[in-house]
Protein backbone atom coordinates (compact mmCIF):
# COMPACT_ATOMS: atom_id res chain seq x y z
CA UNK A 1 0.00 0.00 0.00
CA UNK A 2 1.06 3.15 -0.56
CA UNK A 3 0.71 6.79 0.13
CA UNK A 4 -0.34 9.35 -2.00
CA UNK A 5 0.08 13.17 -1.31
CA UNK A 6 -2.19 15.49 -3.28
CA UNK A 7 -0.89 19.15 -3.44
CA UNK A 8 -3.86 21.17 -5.07
CA UNK A 9 -3.42 24.21 -7.00
CA UNK A 10 -3.73 28.16 -6.41
CA UNK A 11 -6.84 29.47 -5.32
CA UNK A 12 -8.64 26.31 -4.83
CA UNK A 13 -9.28 23.50 -1.80
CA UNK A 14 -8.30 20.13 -1.70
CA UNK A 15 -12.40 19.13 -3.22
CA UNK A 16 -10.96 18.86 -6.61
CA UNK A 17 -8.87 15.90 -5.51
CA UNK A 18 -11.84 13.94 -4.49
CA UNK A 19 -12.61 11.48 -7.91
CA UNK A 20 -8.74 10.46 -8.14
CA UNK A 21 -9.06 10.02 -3.94
CA UNK A 22 -11.52 7.64 -4.45
CA UNK A 23 -9.84 5.54 -7.36
CA UNK A 24 -6.80 5.18 -5.34
CA UNK A 25 -8.16 4.14 -2.46
CA UNK A 26 -10.08 1.46 -3.77
CA UNK A 27 -7.07 0.23 -4.71
CA UNK A 28 -6.49 0.02 -1.72
CA UNK A 29 -4.11 3.31 -0.93
CA UNK A 30 -3.99 6.13 1.74
CA UNK A 31 -4.92 9.37 0.46
CA UNK A 32 -3.46 12.61 2.03
CA UNK A 33 -4.36 16.07 0.07
CA UNK A 34 -4.31 18.93 2.97
CA UNK A 35 -5.82 22.63 1.98
CA UNK A 36 -2.97 24.81 1.90
CA UNK A 37 -3.06 28.38 3.85
CA UNK A 38 -3.26 30.15 0.15
CA UNK A 39 -6.21 32.65 2.08
CA UNK A 40 -3.72 33.44 4.51
CA UNK A 41 -1.92 37.02 3.88
CA UNK A 42 1.54 35.89 5.98
CA UNK A 43 1.48 32.38 4.14
CA UNK A 44 4.29 31.46 1.60
CA UNK A 45 5.17 28.74 -0.26
CA UNK A 46 7.25 27.70 3.27
CA UNK A 47 4.36 27.15 5.27
CA UNK A 48 2.68 25.61 2.69
CA UNK A 49 5.34 22.63 2.58
CA UNK A 50 4.60 23.34 6.53
CA UNK A 51 0.88 22.13 6.07
CA UNK A 52 2.09 19.32 3.66
CA UNK A 53 4.62 17.66 5.58
CA UNK A 54 2.27 17.63 8.73
CA UNK A 55 -0.38 15.98 7.06
CA UNK A 56 1.85 13.02 6.22
CA UNK A 57 2.98 12.62 9.57
CA UNK A 58 5.18 9.24 9.89
CA UNK A 59 3.17 7.70 7.13
CA UNK A 60 5.75 5.98 4.13
CA UNK A 61 6.07 4.91 0.62
CA UNK A 62 4.78 8.00 -0.56
CA UNK A 63 4.28 9.13 -3.93
CA UNK A 64 4.06 13.32 -4.06
CA UNK A 65 1.47 14.65 -6.86
CA UNK A 66 1.98 18.46 -7.13
CA UNK A 67 -0.71 19.58 -9.83
CA UNK A 68 -0.35 23.60 -11.16
CA UNK A 69 1.03 26.04 -8.65
CA UNK A 70 1.46 23.58 -6.28
CA UNK A 71 4.85 22.29 -8.44
CA UNK A 72 6.48 25.01 -6.19
CA UNK A 73 5.42 23.49 -3.36
CA UNK A 74 5.73 19.76 -4.17
CA UNK A 75 9.50 19.78 -4.63
CA UNK A 76 9.92 21.12 -0.91
CA UNK A 77 8.18 18.71 0.56
CA UNK A 78 10.14 15.93 -0.98
CA UNK A 79 13.24 17.82 0.15
CA UNK A 80 12.22 17.14 3.43
CA UNK A 81 9.94 13.77 3.48
CA UNK A 82 11.98 10.14 2.11
CA UNK A 83 9.34 10.35 -1.17
CA UNK A 84 8.94 7.34 -3.61
CA UNK A 85 8.47 9.50 -6.48
CA UNK A 86 7.19 12.91 -7.22
CA UNK A 87 4.73 13.33 -10.07
CA UNK A 88 4.15 16.56 -11.44
CA UNK A 89 0.50 16.91 -13.01
CA UNK A 90 0.44 19.85 -15.20
CA UNK A 91 2.27 21.65 -13.28
CA UNK A 92 4.64 24.69 -12.66
CA UNK A 93 8.10 23.64 -12.36
CA UNK A 94 10.25 25.99 -10.77
CA UNK A 95 14.48 27.60 -11.37
CA UNK A 96 16.16 27.79 -8.06
CA UNK A 97 16.02 31.30 -7.09
CA UNK A 98 13.26 31.89 -8.85
CA UNK A 99 9.82 33.30 -6.92
CA UNK A 100 6.58 31.73 -8.49
CA UNK A 101 5.69 35.80 -10.11
CA UNK A 102 8.87 35.89 -11.97
CA UNK A 103 8.01 32.27 -13.59
CA UNK A 104 5.59 33.36 -15.67
CA UNK A 105 7.67 36.16 -17.97
CA UNK A 106 11.08 33.78 -17.67
CA UNK A 107 9.35 30.71 -19.17
CA UNK A 108 7.57 33.00 -22.18
CA UNK A 109 4.24 31.78 -21.15
CA UNK A 110 2.46 35.11 -22.13
CA UNK A 111 3.76 34.92 -25.95
CA UNK A 112 3.11 30.88 -26.06
CA UNK A 113 -0.52 31.44 -24.18
CA UNK A 114 -1.43 34.04 -26.93
CA UNK A 115 -0.01 31.75 -29.95
CA UNK A 116 -2.21 29.31 -28.53
CA UNK A 117 -5.27 31.44 -28.34
CA UNK A 118 -4.93 32.30 -31.91
CA UNK A 119 -4.61 28.99 -33.26
CA UNK A 120 -8.01 28.58 -31.18
CA UNK A 121 -9.69 31.33 -33.06
CA UNK A 122 -9.30 34.02 -29.58
CA UNK A 123 -9.66 37.28 -30.33
CA UNK A 124 -6.51 39.11 -29.30
CA UNK A 125 -7.73 40.77 -25.99
CA UNK A 126 -10.62 38.70 -25.39
CA UNK A 127 -11.37 37.68 -21.77
CA UNK A 128 -12.47 33.83 -21.87
CA UNK A 129 -14.70 32.38 -19.41
CA UNK A 130 -12.43 30.50 -16.44
CA UNK A 131 -14.77 27.62 -17.28
CA UNK A 132 -13.82 27.51 -20.88
CA UNK A 133 -9.86 28.28 -20.81
CA UNK A 134 -9.40 25.83 -17.49
CA UNK A 135 -12.53 23.11 -17.14
CA UNK A 136 -14.11 22.75 -20.53
CA UNK A 137 -13.32 18.74 -20.49
CA UNK A 138 -14.81 18.55 -16.62
CA UNK A 139 -17.94 17.27 -15.63
CA UNK A 140 -20.30 19.58 -13.76
CA UNK A 141 -17.32 22.06 -13.59
CA UNK A 142 -19.60 24.96 -12.50
CA UNK A 143 -19.38 23.07 -8.74
CA UNK A 144 -15.46 23.90 -8.65
CA UNK A 145 -16.55 27.18 -8.37
CA UNK A 146 -18.25 26.67 -4.72
CA UNK A 147 -14.46 26.23 -4.30
CA UNK A 148 -12.48 28.60 -5.06
CA UNK A 149 -10.41 30.21 -2.42
CA UNK A 150 -8.95 33.82 -2.12
CA UNK A 151 -5.49 33.63 -2.98
CA UNK A 152 -2.88 35.47 -1.17
CA UNK A 153 0.00 37.22 -3.13
CA UNK A 154 2.76 36.48 0.11
CA UNK A 155 4.25 33.17 -2.18
CA UNK A 156 4.40 34.82 -5.77
CA UNK A 157 7.46 37.66 -4.24
CA UNK A 158 9.61 35.39 -2.57
CA UNK A 159 12.96 32.99 -4.07
CA UNK A 160 12.08 29.41 -4.72
CA UNK A 161 14.72 28.39 -2.06
CA UNK A 162 16.02 25.04 -3.49
CA UNK A 163 19.48 25.07 -4.86
CA UNK A 164 18.91 22.05 -6.84
CA UNK A 165 15.87 19.39 -7.57
CA UNK A 166 15.39 17.13 -4.28
CA UNK A 167 17.03 13.69 -5.23
CA UNK A 168 13.55 11.99 -5.60
CA UNK A 169 12.78 10.23 -9.25
CA UNK A 170 10.45 12.75 -10.89
CA UNK A 171 8.01 12.49 -13.86
CA UNK A 172 5.80 14.78 -15.09
CA UNK A 173 2.32 14.25 -16.64
CA UNK A 174 0.92 16.74 -18.86
CA UNK A 175 -3.05 17.29 -20.33
CA UNK A 176 -2.90 17.35 -23.61
CA UNK A 177 -5.62 19.89 -24.13
CA UNK A 178 -5.15 22.26 -21.36
CA UNK A 179 -5.84 25.95 -22.79
CA UNK A 180 -4.52 27.15 -20.10
CA UNK A 181 -0.88 26.01 -19.80
CA UNK A 182 -1.00 24.90 -23.93
CA UNK A 183 0.61 21.48 -24.78
CA UNK A 184 3.64 23.27 -27.12
CA UNK A 185 4.22 25.19 -24.18
CA UNK A 186 4.72 22.55 -21.46
CA UNK A 187 6.27 20.11 -23.79
CA UNK A 188 9.03 22.99 -24.49
CA UNK A 189 9.25 24.28 -20.73
CA UNK A 190 9.71 20.44 -19.40
CA UNK A 191 12.00 19.23 -21.56
CA UNK A 192 13.80 22.90 -20.83
CA UNK A 193 13.95 23.06 -16.77
CA UNK A 194 13.49 18.85 -16.25
CA UNK A 195 15.72 17.68 -19.13
CA UNK A 196 12.97 15.19 -20.70
CA UNK A 197 9.68 15.42 -22.45
CA UNK A 198 6.24 14.81 -20.51
CA UNK A 199 3.85 12.06 -20.74
CA UNK A 200 0.40 13.21 -21.86
CA UNK A 201 -2.96 12.40 -21.19
CA UNK A 202 -6.25 13.55 -21.95
CA UNK A 203 -8.05 15.96 -20.34
CA UNK A 204 -7.98 20.40 -19.21
CA UNK A 205 -6.02 22.00 -16.68
CA UNK A 206 -7.79 19.28 -13.86
CA UNK A 207 -7.60 15.68 -15.14
CA UNK A 208 -8.61 14.66 -12.05
CA UNK A 209 -12.39 15.80 -12.23
CA UNK A 210 -12.54 14.87 -15.59
CA UNK A 211 -10.32 11.76 -16.36
CA UNK A 212 -9.47 10.45 -12.67
CA UNK A 213 -9.69 6.90 -13.36
CA UNK A 214 -7.10 6.98 -16.52
CA UNK A 215 -5.29 9.26 -14.28
CA UNK A 216 -5.23 6.86 -11.10
CA UNK A 217 -3.96 3.85 -13.80
CA UNK A 218 -1.08 6.53 -15.31
CA UNK A 219 -0.43 6.98 -11.49
CA UNK A 220 -0.17 3.27 -10.64
CA UNK A 221 2.07 2.64 -13.50
CA UNK A 222 4.81 5.34 -12.26
CA UNK A 223 4.69 3.35 -8.92
CA UNK A 224 4.75 0.17 -10.14
CA UNK A 225 7.70 0.97 -12.44
CA UNK A 226 10.19 2.21 -9.54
Amino acid sequence: MATYVLIHAAAVDSWYWGPLADELRERGHEVVAPDLPCDEESAGLAEYADAVVEAIGDRTELVVVAHSFGGFTGPLVCDRVSADLLVMLQAQVPAPGESPGQWWDNTGYGAARQESDRRRGVAEGTEEDALSLVLHDTPAAEFMAEHQRNQAPAPFGRPWPLATWPKVPTRFLMSSEDRFFPAEFMRWMVAERLGFQPDEMPGDHCPMLGHPKELADRLEAYRAAL
